[in-house]
């Protein structure tokens, strides 16, 4: 566990970089499917933006391990660091698992899956109609679930900056 009370520069850059890109990712995804005009140039941003965080997570996951987070507040109540624990938990599956579901439901439905230019992914499971239901099923639910977390995560983020006031969003926010 780390002594600084708050988060290092890359670790706070990540954060502040993938939430606005998450939060991109959601209102991007309830365009794809409310305009069938902007559909298209909505999908094109889909997928690299997707990949990008994918990739970030790992770099953010890997930034953790190598810098812990700071501790949380000694009183805080064991049930709210119980729920912060899992909540980020759930946070970091939930950034791995949205982009390769979703490239898994490009790769079974038998999509081409563009970049930008001529860079093409490879599928990473075989083209399967079937599998494609499911696996767009499970991509909207997961984007329901994750909206719903980033919410939690935002309300407890104020709670800990306008209520408590312990330093929990001050150490997210800037640095020593």
């Amino acid at each position: 566990m780390s002594t600084s009370k708050h988060f290092n520069l890359p670790a706070r850059l990540l954060h502040w970089l993938m939430s606005a890109m998450i939060l991109t990712m959601l209102f991007v995804g309830v365009g794809m499917v409310a305009s069938i005009t902007q559909r298209p140039w909505l999908v094109d941003l889909h997928r690299p933006v997707g990949i990008a965080i994918l990739l970030l997570v790992i770099v953010r996951l890997i930034n953790r391990l190598l810098s812990p987070p700071p501790p949380l507040p000694a009183d805080l109540p064991t049930l709210q660091s119980i729920a912060a624990k899992l909540s980020h938990l759930l946070l970091y599956a939930l950034m791995f698992a949205m982009p390769l579901v979703g490239w898994s439901m490009l790769s079974a439905g038998g999509y081409p899956i563009p970049m930008f230019g001529s860079l093409h992914l490879p599928a990473i499971v075989p083209h399967d109609p079937a599998l494609y239901a499911v696996l767009r099923c499970a991509h909207t639910w997961l984007a329901f679930l994750l909206f719903a977390t980033v919410l939690l995560h935002l309300a407890a983020a104020l709670f800990h900056a306008w209520v408590r006031r312990d330093g929990v969003f001050q150490s997210m926010a800037s640095g020593d």
